[in-house]
């Protein structure tokens, strides 16, 4: 099938989506163009062909509209780039239906930025392989829209179970002490909005929570447009998956507001439950930056928040760094205590 891109409405070329001037920028003629400049000029998103062949049973075969070049993504793939010319094509398939995001938030941080990011966390790291500060490397950080599902809901929720109160007191020959037990009802309402589930088994779900928190005020209507020069994927967790995520995280967050402050030294949780209403489940795509390093057969994830900047990832050490820093250093102390005992 035909994969579908967008065109810059002056010379035909492929536009990418700059995050800084939240406009479209074709690198070939100079043209910035606003969402609103894309919609009137109607790209071909709605018209291309919907997926004929499968190359096999993990990946599709699509056509580059640019150059005609074979482009193979896997089933969870919903915007990749054409290897020869460079375009960003959208798998319409992955795009459409149950698979239509309803909001996203578009990048803010360039792909400037994510580099300087990642230096940063490298900077001072002595004993880092090799590999993780090869420009080459580096070079490959990509941005990748990120399927999220975000939970809203309202939520009665009650606690019951006992709770001590100890007292002391004393005369001139005894101390006595009194424990009183109070069996411990509470109650109470709260509103959750946007608790976020990681909708794709291919990230690793303590990467993509240790960056939030995204700001969700900046979610706009979906467009495709908003894929042009990025990467971005498809959920395959389910919504009723992460919607039971979801209600245990709410549930232990009221859990612990009601118990916390409750004033029993011990308190002693018998019981506890909620009703839910009011539920909304929202399909959205998030901006990450992201690198992958191998070093020794093993891949070191690091990961930018595309929006508010947040970068995390470990870097291992390099054990020959390692062992010649300690001969650097030893030699150096021997050849120091060498003069002063000379010189003495």
């Amino acid at each position: 099938m035909k994969a579908v891109n967008h065109k810059c409405p002056n010379c035909n070329a492929s536009l990418k989506y700059n995050p800084k001037s939240k406009n479209w920028i074709c690198e070939y003629c100079g043209g910035i163009f606003s969402l609103k400049d894309l919609e009137k000029n109607e790209n071909k998103f709605k018209n291309v062909t919907e997926k004929v062949k499968d190359n096999s049973a993990d990946m599709d075969e699509y056509y580059c509209e640019d150059c005609g070049a074979k482009i193979l993504a896997d089933k969870n793939t919903s915007a990749t780039f054409c290897v020869y010319c460079k375009n960003t094509v959208l798998l319409k398939n992955r795009l459409t239906d149950k698979f239509a995001p309803v909001k996203i938030i578009p990048f803010t941080k360039t792909k400037e930025e994510a580099i300087e990011g990642f230096k940063k966390v490298c900077k001072g790291k002595l004993l880092m392989p090799k590999e993780f500060d090869d420009p080459k490397n580096i070079k490959e950080i990509t941005g990748v829209y990120i399927p999220f599902w975000l939970y809203s809901c309202d939520m009665d929720y009650k606690i019951t179970g006992k709770g001590n109160r100890v007292s002391t007191w004393s005369t001139s020959d005894y101390i006595y002490t009194k424990t009183d037990t109070y069996q411990v009802e509470r109650d109470g309402q709260f509103s959750f909005s946007n608790i976020p589930v990681d909708g794709s088994t291919r990230f690793n779900d303590a990467i993509m929570n240790s960056i939030e928190p995204f700001d969700y005020s900046e979610l706009v209507d979906f467009n495709p447009s908003y894929l042009a020069g990025f990467l971005s994927e498809k959920y395959d967790v389910e919504a009723n998956d992460a919607k039971k995520i979801c209600i245990d995280r709410a549930k232990e967050s009221c859990c612990d507001e009601l118990s916390g402050d409750i004033g029993y030294a011990p308190f002693i949780l018998e019981n506890k439950n909620g009703e839910i209403k009011d539920e909304k489940t929202d399909y959205v795509l998030l901006p990450v930056w992201m690198l992958n390093v191998k070093y020794k057969d093993k891949l070191y994830t690091f990961a930018m928040n595309g929006e508010t900047g947040k970068m995390i990832g470990d870097i291992p050490y390099s054990l020959k760094k390692a062992v010649f820093t300690w001969i650097i250093i030893f030699t150096i102390s021997f050849l120091i205590m060498l003069f002063i005992t000379y010189v003495i």
